[in-house]
């Protein structure tokens, strides 16, 4: 019986055995073996008729192997991908390991947060005449479209797109809706305003027939998102300012304007909304001409405030043909050219530019005599603009609404307008926008004026190279640029970055200023920090794709010559706000274009953390993401571990934080509080010379510290004034607007931090006293003590501000290697400090500017709520030709969070306010007085509010509690101070 068995259990027989029993064995065998060695059953016949020939070598003879299988490994059924094939994707999963609500397998989800319209919409123009059109400069032209919100910049870009697109078959609003052709974001069409800027490439026509390349941006008008404007308009060579003639100017709209006048940018005007005067105001045209002539002075009086200098040349009138006047929503614009030109299709012989230049001012037209006079002949006479601008206007609204369809039929046949007899049971709206879009026409007039008063790529080459290149004046390079040869070679200014419909990439939007953007190209991208001396942020890329950017779609061509404007794809990996494309390789040395200038602050502060810790990565790729979208926001890790984000108010921060939860991250978030940036300044100037040792005792430098005259920071901020400049260009710049003497002007050594900063640093010492040439050679590394001090102080590690630190002394080892930069630095930075609280240290904190536009019933309303957050008004007064009232304050970001809703709440939403960042602004009392009391769970008095301030800044950077003078001095200093009582109270 044992040898029918083999040593490992095999069964072996008898050699008595049957031919049909040995058969039925091998096959139970045969089919045991498929299985457990995962081999696959073949049908024999199948086999003999498809098998080719080389396959049939391929047959195993020798049958299955006898080799021992381990348990694990022994497989009794064919697996789920055995059965319905690798094409199929199968699961296993055990119970309870994921909820009903859950499928097993989940659908691909398609990430799609922007509109976009899939195919190129049919236009009225070809797009190969417009890719062909942009090789020609001088028929281009770059322009913004900017002013205050819901002024109607949208609605315009909505007439101009309509204009020149045929999108009858795709109905992309709401019936009635605003099309709102350029908002694509999610919350954008949510809120109604826009959050990004927009950009279009567009061909339009000139009254004579000519047609152009209009490269238009349109920005947004909520004081939040001014950081989108000034990324638009360091592209372009003019703006295009929109006006709502009813509310006037704004506090946004004054900003844009002082910002362009500094940008040597020219300025149009379009007086939009003018239907308004006719339907809501139900001013009569008398009354309506002068509600319109002051609203241009209005914009002329604040050109005049930013340069008196050049405010005759840029001042803007409607005779000088920079003015347009508009109802966007209801299609029509025109200029007092444009206007004249319709009645010269009645009238053949009218001179229509001397027609056109006495169409405003104290002009009047006399019917019997028929011709123009000064002085009006008769009392009451109308001006020549109300005459036969708005006269004619004022009928035509009031026929359209309120005549019969018989008698409007007629009238309208008679001005050569023929309507669909649908449309007169059309509301009125729908009505008149048919009957005024017929009258005017099509936007010649803007066209016009655009054409003559901004330059195009080659005429205002200079004027922006000279202002924003940092680059030398006379290489290859600059005269390609001069002359937007698309030959040159490559030179791209990118300043905004626009991510992709499903929000997992980016594409770099620029302007091409010399040679010829195409795919495929080699470049090299330098970012903001780049220069010849430190080349560290410089990447080398490969431009993938190049489009023309129309907002919802985009146009994909072989190149993009210079002065356009161009979408590029694969070289945003090592943007994160600005950054200058330049070709691989160049014979001249690569310069950057300075960054962007904004003109406003991040001061809004909120810090995050994920919900699940473990999906940390993925809040940091998402707060990566943000800061390429949003140009001003500021991203950062405090010591303590807290990840901030820095905006410039409430609605930016919510719709920061809405991206980063459902675009770049999907994930939930904690936020904190939010609370605000502050400064550190001083008062007074340092009580004692305050010197420190090098950590080696070989060294010795002494400063002090005082505060800067009213003005100096600002300057340094804006630009008037730069370290750059050839040393005796700056003394002289100090000495004719601040009276400093020519020896101290000529001492300023930095500004800080970064060469940028509101602090300056100024050597004091007399060559009589210091070696001159061995303090140069430790320069370097005094100016980075300073730099560094300077970007964190002392009192809670924010930013110095508005603070002169004088060096008073040096004395350094004669040997180099003493004085090296890691014995020098750290104690530059601890002399700073020392100096900075032996000078009354104090905080700052940023107020924000507010304007507030409400009926006059809801002015008392307004007094109180700013008085209960330690505002208080500056003005209030009603806007001329309006029954509302504009009430100006001031009011501390640190108590502005939720202002807007109790504002809202207080005036049963009558009021409006905007909020932007205005100055900063010293908070009362001395952050170093140790006999201020603060109670838990009260709010500090007002002497104790800087003190409470620093306490909880410092808390929440995990700093130690209290501030010690002590730990900047040295020992010796320290015991001569003590004895003196100089730190009573203070250390």
């Amino acid at each position: 019986m044992d040898d029918l068995y083999d040593e490992f259990g095999n069964y072996i027989g008898e050699g008595g055995e049957s031919d049909e029993e040995r058969s039925v064995v091998s096959g139970a065998a045969k089919e045991a073996d498929q299985y457990i060695y995962g081999e696959e059953e073949e049908d024999e016949d199948a086999g003999h008729q498809e098998a080719t020939g080389q396959e049939l070598m391929q047959v195993d003879e020798n049958g299955p192997s006898n080799a021992v299988i381990l348990h694990e490994d022994k497989q009794y059924y064919p697996t789920a991908q055995q059965v319905f094939g690798e094409d199929v994707e199968t699961m296993v999963q055990q119970e309870d390991t994921q909820p009903l609500s859950e499928p097993i397998i989940a659908p691909v989800k398609v990430k799609k947060h922007t509109v976009e319209t899939e195919d190129l919409p049919p236009a009225y123009f070809s797009r190969e005449f417009m890719v062909d059109l942009m090789a020609y400069p001088d028929q281009v032209r770059n322009v913004a479209i900017v002013g205050g919100l819901h002024h109607g910049k949208t609605a315009f870009m909505d007439m101009l797109v309509t204009e020149t697109h045929d999108l009858s078959g795709k109905p992309i609003s709401k019936k009635g809706a605003q099309l709102r052709y350029t908002d694509l974001h999610i919350l954008e069409r949510e809120r109604g305003l826009s959050i990004k800027s927009a950009p279009m490439s567009l061909v339009l026509q000139s009254t004579k027939g000519k047609s152009h390349v209009f490269n238009l941006i349109d920005t947004p008008g909520h004081v939040n998102f001014v950081d989108e404007v000034a990324s638009g308009m360091q592209l372009a060579d003019g703006v295009v300012l929109v006006v709502d003639v009813v509310e006037g100017v704004m506090i946004n709209t004054e900003k844009i304007i002082k910002y362009a006048v500094n940008e040597n940018l020219p300025l149009v005007l379009v007086i939009n909304k003018v239907d308004r005067l006719i339907l809501e105001l139900k001013l009569p045209p008398k009354d309506a001409y002068f509600k319109l002539k002051h609203t241009i002075e209005e914009v002329n009086t604040i050109i005049h405030e930013a340069a008196p200098h050049k405010s005759s040349a840029l001042r803007v009138s409607p005779e000088k043909g920079n003015v347009c006047f508009a109802s966007a929503d209801m299609k029509w614009c025109f200029s007092l050219k444009s206007f004249s030109m319709m009645y010269q299709t009645s009238y053949r012989d009218l001179d229509v530019e001397g027609f056109s230049k006495r169409l405003w001012g104290d002009i009047f037209y006399n019917p019997q005599s028929k011709k123009f006079s000064r002085k009006a002949q008769e009392p009451g006479a109308a001006r020549s603009f109300v005459h036969f601008i708005l006269e004619p206007l004022y009928k035509l609204y009031s026929h359209t609404i309120g005549d019969s369809k018989e008698d409007l039929e007629r009238l309208l046949t008679g001005l050569g307008i023929t309507l669909k007899s649908a449309l007169y049971k059309q509301d009125a709206k729908v009505l008149l926008k048919s009957v005024l879009s017929q009258f005017f026409g099509a936007a010649s007039g803007f066209v016009d004026m655009v054409i003559e008063h901004v330059p195009s790529p080659v005429e205002g080459a200079r004027a922006k190279i000279e202002h924003s290149y940092t680059g030398p004046m006379d290489t290859e390079v600059v005269e390609s640029m001069l002359k937007c040869d698309p030959e040159g070679p490559l030179v791209i200014q990118a300043t905004k970055l626009y991510n992709t419909s499903d929000a997992t990439a980016f594409h770099t939007f620029g302007r091409v200023l010399s040679g010829t953007a195409k795919a495929g190209a080699a470049v090299r991208v330098l970012g903001e920090n780049y220069s010849l001396d430190d080349e560290e942020d410089m990447v080398d890329a490969v431009i993938s794709d190049v489009w023309v950017y129309e907002t919802r779609y985009k146009v994909p061509v072989s190149g993009v010559p210079a002065g356009n404007w161009v979408l590029l794809g694969g070289v945003d990996n090592s943007i994160v706000k600005s950054a200058t494309i330049v070709q691989k390789k160049m014979r001249d040395d690569a310069y950057i274009f300075k960054p962007v200038k904004h003109f406003t602050e991040s001061v809004f502060k909120v810090a995050v953390e994920p919900v699940n810790p473990s999906e940390l990565p993925k809040m940091l790729d998402g707060l990566r993401k943000i800061s390429k979208s949003y140009p001003l926001v500021i991203t950062k890790v405090e010591e303590s571990g807290e990840h901030i984000i820095l905006g410039t108010g409430e609605l930016y921060m919510d719709c920061v934080l809405h991206d980063l939860r459902r675009l770049y991250a999907e994930m939930e978030l904690k936020v904190s509080d939010p609370v605000t940036r502050f400064c550190e300044t001083v008062q007074d100037t340092s009580a004692i010379k305050c010197y420190a040792m090098t950590p080696n005792k070989k060294n010795k430098l002494t400063m002090i510290a005082e505060p800067l005259d009213g003005g100096i920071a600002e300057d340094i901020e804006s630009g008037k004034v730069s370290i750059k400049w050839p040393i005796r260009k700056v003394g002289k710049y100090f000495e004719e607007n601040y009276g400093w003497d020519l020896l101290s002007s000529r001492s300023i050594w930095a500004f800080g931090p970064d060469d940028i900063g509101p602090n300056i640093l100024q050597d004091d010492t007399l060559p009589s006293e210091v070696d001159k040439k061995m303090l140069n050679t430790v320069r370097d590394s005094l100016k980075q003590g300073f730099s560094w001090a300077t970007r964190e102080g002392p009192l809670c590690e924010e930013p110095i501000r508005n603070t002169k630190f004088k060096i008073m002394d040096a004395s350094l080892a004669d040997q180099p290697i003493f004085r090296g930069g890691g014995q020098i630095i750290p104690t530059s930075r601890r002399a700073c400090y020392s100096s900075f609280l032996m000078a009354s240290p104090r905080l700052m904190e940023p107020l924000y500017s507010c304007w507030m536009t409400g009926p006059a019933d809801s002015v008392s309303a307004l007094y109180t709520v700013l008085a209960k957050r330690r505002g208080h008004v500056l003005s209030d007064g009603p806007i001329a030709g309006t029954p509302l009232y504009l009430v100006k304050g001031l009011i501390p970001v640190l108590d502005s969070f939720g202002f807007e809703t109790d504002v809202r709440i207080h005036t049963q939403g009558q009021a409006f306010c905007q909020l932007v960042f205005d100055r900063w602004s010293i908070v009362p009392g001395d952050p170093l007085d140790k006999e201020v009391k603060l109670r838990p769970l009260e709010p500090a008095p007002p002497q104790a509010m800087a003190r409470d301030l620093m306490l909880k800044t410092r808390r929440r950077k995990g700093l130690s509690e209290d501030v010690t003078i002590a730990k900047f001095l040295e020992p010796e200093l320290q015991k001569m101070i003590e004895s003196s009582g100089l730190l009573d109270g203070t250390a």
